[in-house]
Formats: structure tokens, sequence, C-alpha cells
């Protein structure tokens, strides 16, 4: 190939006006010279051609060839700056741009594009100019030798400390910034060195000799100098002061973790330990949050409860407030148990109650009293150390002050600053809200529970019918509050009646609605009626219950007690158990019927016909009839005991519930608990409600009766007949009064009703004086004139007895009178 088509190959690589091609071989021999490298460097092409491209250069740059060459091969071109030498001696500056010329089937070569630089601007800069141009830069700069040692730096990295430029020479980091993690900084250094490659955007944090007691942070970059050879010379870094950036990342993130942290429960106590948790160490070295008394128990704090700066002179305006959270750095917190903490009058923390400010000061002052916990962790510090400084932020929500929270920051750390009052206010005020919540929600609950507690039984009545035992799981765990509920009601003859029921709905709502059933069953189990048409009475209740509060909603939908307390749809069992006889009637309203577990242990289920929901409307209801060993033990339950999110048959249900009932315990409560926690969920989807009931029998010494003829005579032989017996029991000093009952009601049986007449006494844990007769009318008690000749022996026995009443059966009335016992065993 002639020099010529070398020539249209190169302009065919490139043809730019301003640039001058040419080819070289893999030795780095001119093999095709063009005219624009003639014009550019003045060599004919007969004196270029085959010469090697080093004698085209200046003598510096001459010897550089090599390492650029190698380059080449090894990175597939080149770019860069050299000084080529004219024909005329004349240096000439130009930008080389050297690349990979081969093609298929030819031998290898290089192209090289020459721009001519002497009109380039700053390329004649000099070194001064060049010097000065980095020593003003606000950036810090430094280079260092293989060995790591200063050899030149500008005087912006002064400002970190470590001296001028001229007194780092020689010297290595560490010596010049002792502050600073120097093994890091070198570790970095040394990679670069080693393979060449920069590092970008390192990040230092520590402290500089600029400023020993401030936290400072940089970003460094880092990158290798090398020789003309290609060889490492040392390493160039620079230095960015990245503090406020730094800091501002670091407020972020402290508030967001206490975004994130606090007030994760509605604890007011937890809520005050949070905020010292997340304060220290990043922000402080001791927290303490006081609040005031009635805070932690939910309260609104009262007027004058803060001090308000304007005690007379003498008076003590000292202030207890409760130690609520407390975090020191290296301790942990929470362990304060909301000790009492007494802020003396005048101290700083008074004065931020007072004035709902907050307090700052750099270095704590002796004539500044803090608490006497505070101060006894200042005297702990090191010997030689400066005062902590402090910051003390009034923990105010809702334009009420709770109470205050105390910030100290010890020697060598960075005493508080007006940021960081800034940030102490936004923190506090955060965790002031949730504060805040956790009394406003405290005291709500607290009220709801006194209403839950008086809803529910709080004990039991005691009675000889049964062994009793409950549980309680409400599916609204933050108040506590269900719409189920059980009850144990005391009924005349020594039986019990047992109820457990539910209405629809959870929480606040449901547990009003749930006491206003309950307080009906109540009110007609006074009635001593049979469990079918105590549920009748009580469907009719709830039908009307319900049609008040819903014109009440019409009347104002606005009202708030008019919304959710609903009634419709309430379910109910309600049992009726006879120690004297084992007999146990009940009857249910769309409510599940009870298991009974044998003496033996063998767990049955009770066929029950199953009535509507109250206030649904529907069949009548009906009752059924067992008789129950003594031992069988009831489990009533609430259909939230069996519920698992989802619709399950009966006969699944049933056979979880006989296997639960199946574990033995040592006690009826025991057991109570243990059936709980294996069919209930730790959150369950619904109230759970479970009443045990353990029955028992009356001794047959204990129960005595008699069938009387329709005969007035027959008065005097029941008069007597009774005495005997109190005399057999013991309880001879109840013989007048009990004779004066059996006369007046075995009276009015002969007198006023037909069929047979029977006296039964019960000895339970009061005497119990039945007759029975054939009557369908229930006797009243009057008030008669004194010139009446009757009409006084039920007020007479009205006034001697504990209380008496009618009970209505299939047959007939029972007229029965109690009387208290001193000792129930005799």
């Amino acid at each position: 190939m002639g020099a010529h088509d070398e020539e249209d190959v190169a302009r065919r690589w490139f043809d730019v006006a301003d640039t001058a091609p040419l080819l070289l071989d893999t030795r780095g021999v001119v093999t095709s010279w063009t005219r624009d490298a003639e014009r550019m460097l003045g060599y004919p092409a007969a004196e270029a051609v085959g010469g090697d491209l080093a004698g085209l250069l200046a003598p510096g740059d001459a010897g550089r060839l090599p390492y650029v060459m190698d380059r080449c091969r090894r990175d597939g071109g080149w770019a860069g700056l050299l000084s080529a030498r004219h024909r005329d001696g004349r240096p000439v500056s130009v930008m080389a741009r050297i690349t990979s010329a081969d093609e298929p089937g030819g031998s290898a070569r290089w192209l090289v594009l020459l721009n001519e630089m002497e009109d380039a601007p700053g390329w004649d800069m000099s070194r001064a100019v060049l010097e000065r141009m980095i020593g003003a830069s606000p950036i810090g700069i430094a280079m260092v030798d293989t060995d790591l040692r200063f050899v030149w730096s500008n005087a912006a990295l002064s400002a970190f400390g470590g001296g001028p430029p001229e007194q780092r020479l020689g010297l290595r980091l560490a010596e010049v910034q002792p502050g600073l993690d120097a093994e890091a900084i070198e570790a970095q250094m040394r990679r670069v060195l080693a393979t060449g490659e920069p590092v970008l955007g390192f990040e230092l944090v520590g402290r500089v000799r600029a400023a020993p007691h401030r936290e400072t942070a940089h970003m460094l970059s880092f990158t290798r100098l090398d020789d003309d050879r290609g060889g490492p010379m040392g390493v160039y870094y620079t230095v960015v002061d990245m503090t406020d950036r730094h800091r501002a990342r670091q407020r972020l993130a402290l508030l967001d973790r206490a975004g994130r942290r606090i007030g994760r429960s509605l604890d007011i106590a937890r809520t005050a330990q949070e905020l010292a948790d997340v304060a220290v160490p990043g922000f402080a070295d001791l927290v303490t949050v006081d609040l005031l008394e009635p805070v932690l128990r939910g309260a609104e704090p009262a007027p004058g409860q803060a001090p308000d700066g304007h005690a007379p002179d003498g008076a003590d305006d000292s202030v207890t407030l409760r130690r609520a959270g407390r975090r020191p750095t290296g301790g942990t917190g929470g362990a304060t148990g909301s000790r009492e903490v007494v802020h003396r009058a005048g101290s700083p923390a008074v004065r931020c109650l007072a004035g709902g400010r907050p307090w700052r000061v750099e270095r704590l002052d002796p004539l500044d009293p803090l608490d006497p916990l505070i101060e006894e962790w200042v005297a702990g510090l090191p010997a030689g150390s400066a005062p902590p400084s402090a910051l003390i932020v009034p923990v105010r929500a809702r334009g009420v002050t709770l109470g205050v929270t105390t910030f100290l920051r010890r020697d060598p750390h960075e005493p508080f600053g007006e940021d960081d009052l800034v940030l102490a206010e936004d923190l506090v005020s955060r965790a002031a809200v949730c504060v805040d919540n956790a009394r406003r929600y405290t005291r709500e609950r607290d009220a709801a529970l006194v209403l839950q507690r008086n809803l529910l039984p709080r004990r039991l009545p005691d009675q000889d019918a049964v062994e009793v035992a409950a549980c309680y799981r409400p599916a609204d765990e933050l108040t506590g509050l269900g719409g189920d509920w059980y009850d144990l009601i005391p009924l005349s003859g020594a039986r019990v009646a047992l109820v457990v029921g539910e209405v629809p709905g959870h929480g606040i709502d449901a547990a009003a609605a749930m006491g206003r059933v309950r307080t009906a069953v109540r009110t007609l189990a006074a009635l001593d009626l049979p469990p079918e048409e105590i549920l009748a009475h009580l469907d009719d209740l709830v039908t009307r219950m319900d049609d008040e509060e819903g014109a009440a909603a019409e009347t104002d939908p606005q009202d708030p007690w008019t919304d959710g307390a609903r009634t419709v749809g309430a379910a109910c069992v309600y049992v009726v158990y006879d120690p004297v006889d084992g007999r146990c009637v009940m009857a249910a309203a769309g409510h599940p019927a009870p298991a009974v577990i044998l003496p033996d242990g063998t767990v049955t289920f009770i066929e029950l016909p199953q009535g509507p929901p109250l206030g649904a409307g529907g069949a009548p209801f009906e009752s059924a009839e067992v008789t129950l060993a003594e031992g069988s033990t009831l489990a009533l339950h609430t259909d939230g005991l069996l519920a698992r999110g989802e619709r399950w048959a009966l006969d699944t249900d049933r056979e979880r519930l006989r296997q639960a009932l199946e574990q033995s315990a040592d006690t009826l409560e025991l057991r109570c608990g243990t059936v709980i926690d294996a069919l209930v969920p730790a959150r369950p989807y619904d109230d759970v409600a479970l009443l045990m009931a353990r029955t028992r029998r009356l001794p047959a010494d204990r129960v005595a009766d008699w069938e009387l003829p329709a005969d007035p005579a027959a008065v005097a032989e029941a008069r007597k007949t009774a005495s005997r017996r109190l005399a057999e029991w013991g309880l001879t000093e109840l013989s007048f009064t009990t004779e004066l009952v059996v006369s007046e009601l075995v009276t009015n049986a002969i007198r006023y009703a037909s069929g047979p007449i029977r006296l039964r006494l019960i000895r339970e844990r009061t005497l119990v004086c039945e007759v029975f007769d054939g009557g369908t009318t229930a006797p009243h008690l009057r008030h008669p004139r004194a010139t009446d000749e009757g009409g006084r022996g039920l007020l007479l026995v009205s006034q001697v007895t504990q209380r008496w009443g009618t009970r209505f059966l299939p047959e007939g009335k029972i007229i029965w009178a109690e009387q208290s016992l001193t000792d129930p065993d005799g």
C-alpha cells in the first residue's frame, strides 16, 4: 500500500478539517503521513514515514511514548495532551487521540488524530496560576506520597485543623489529626495506590483539631497520581465539610425514630419511657420525663396544678411530679416505678412548668438547682469533667402542660445549641401528643371498666346449690369491654338461676346494651317464673327497648347515646337448678345449649329446643328438664367460645368443645381457664363468656315436708311438727317466728285455696318455709285498718322474715318465707 492509499484510509477513519491524522504500526513507527500532518508539524511525508513517533515529540513526552503505547494495547486506545516538535524546532501543543485501525486480514495499525492546542484557553497556564487556583479553592486538597506523608496541601485544608500547609509536610495524617480515624482514611489511600481505582464519596464522622468538642462529618475522595511511566507516585485527595448535612440527617433520623417508637402503646408511663429511650445516646446522655400526678392517672391536670410563678414570699412553691421515664447513657430505663420527684421553688423545671417555655444552658451553674436525682447523676461524673449542658422542655399538648422533660449532655460532647433546642421541642411535642392521647385513653378506659364492673357481677353470690367459676374474654382488647355476660341469681327454695347471654356488637355500646338486658333478666328472675316464661317476658322488653332507641335516634340523630346500643338479636340461656331433687329446667333464645360433664368425666350435650333471638319474633320459647346427679358440671357459654372467624359445622364445634371439657384440672376455676385457653385465640374473633357450675345436693336431713289436710285443726299440728323439726336442727331460737309463719301461711291455704296442702322446711344458708296449695291466685300484702278483723297475716310474715314471695307451678302455687341463720351448719 502506498503513502496515498494509507492517507485515504486515515481520512476514512476521521475526516475533520482541523485534525491531522496519521497511522502507526505496533512498534510506534509512522506508516502514513497526511498533508494536514505536514501543515501542522512541517515535516514532508518523505521525512516522517518510516520514522519513530518519538522523534516527532518533545524530549519530555518522547519518554512517555512506551507508557502510551502500552495503554493503547491494554485499553484499546489512549487520549491526552502531548508536546510535538515542529520541523523548525518550536514546540507544538497537541491533543492526541489514538485508536485501533485494524482491518480484517490486514496488519495491526493505530490511528493517531492530532488537534493543535496553541490557541486553547489555559494551555499556557503557569504552575503558579494553577497553584493559586487550587490554593484558593474552598475544598480542602492535599497530596501524599506512597508512604502517605504530606507533600502538598492547600490553605482550605487548614480550616479542618492540623496547622498550615508548611507544617504538614512530611507528616502522616494521624500526626496531624489525632482525633480522626486515621487508620480508616489511610486504608482507603492504600487501596487506591494498589488498584489505581479512585474512591469517591467516603464519609468520615469524628472530631478534628479545629473543633475538638464538636462532632463533624467530612466527605473525602481519593485519586492515584501516576508518573510518566504509569507507576504510582502518591495520592491526591479532597475534603468537603458535610457537618451541616450530617446533622440534618441525624435530626431527621431521630425524628423518624421517634415517630416509629414513641406512642406504640396507649400506656402513659411506657410512652414517657419511650421518649427517654429514643433520645439516648444519640441526642443526650441523660433524659428524664416527669409528669403531673393526675396525668398518670388519666385525669385532666387541675387548674393551678402547675405553679403560676406568683407565690407569695415565703410560700413553698415546690412542685411534686412523677418520674415516668428515665434513661442514662449506657444504662436501661423503665425501672423508676413512677418515682416521686420534688422540684424546688425557683428551679428551672418549675419555671418551665409555670411559663410553658423551655430553658437551656450551655454549662450548668451551681445556682441552677435541678432535682436531687439528677444532681446525684451530675455528682457522679468523672472528676475534672466540665459541667454538663442542660435543656428542659415542658411537655405540652393541646394547650395544657403535662410535665417537663430534662436533657443533659456531658463533656466531651458539644453543649446544646439553638438547633438542639428546636429539635428537643419538636421531639417533646410529638411525645406530648402521644402522652395526652394515652392519658385520654386511660381516662376513657377506666370509666368504661367501671361501667363493666358495675354491669358484670364482681363476685357471684354465696349459695349451696352449685360450685361456680366464670371466665370472660372480650374481643375488644383495648377497652376490655364486650356484650357477653353471665350471672348467678339465688331463687326461692334454695334454687339458683344460671344465666349466660350476649348482645350484638363489641365495645362500650355493646356493654351498655348488655347492662340493660342483664338488669331486665335479674328483674324478671325475681318473679320466680319458669325459664320459658322468663324469656317470653324478656323478648317483649327487648322489643320495647329497641323501639325506644329507634324513636330516640329519629328524634335526635346527632345524639351519641342513641347510636349503637341496640338490643334486638340478643341471645340468652336461662337455667334453674334445684339442689333438693337435682332437677334442672332451662330454655334458650338463639343461644347454644349447655354441655354437661357427668361425675365420671363423660361430656354430653342437652337437647334443648332453640327459641329465636330476643326481639326477632318467631316461635314461642320451650323448656327442657333434666335431672342431674350430684357432682355434674354444667357448662354454659356464648357462641364466641367456638368462633374461629368462619362457619363450622355443629358436630365439629361440639367435638372441639368435648375435647376441651374432658381436660381435668385441680379446681373448677382452673378448668374454666383451661377450656378458654384451648378454644379461644389470644385475640378472639368474638366476645367469650363461660360459666361452669358443679351441682350439689342438699342432704335429705336438711329437708322436711308434710302433707296437710284442708282442716283448720291441722294448723296447730303443723306448728308443733315444725317446732319439733327445728329442735332437731338446733334452731329452737327460731321456733316462735317459724310457728307464726307456718300458722299464717297454712291458714291462708286452707281458707282461700283448694286441693292438697303441703308444708316444707329447708335448712340451707337460710331457713325456708314453703306452703303449697292448688290455688292460682297470689296473695297480696294489705295494711288493714284498726277495726278490720283480718288481713294482718302476710303483714306479720313480712315483718318477721327476711323475705317472702309466691312461686307458681303448673298444679298450683307455693308461698314461701325465709329467715336468716347465724350459723348455717348448726
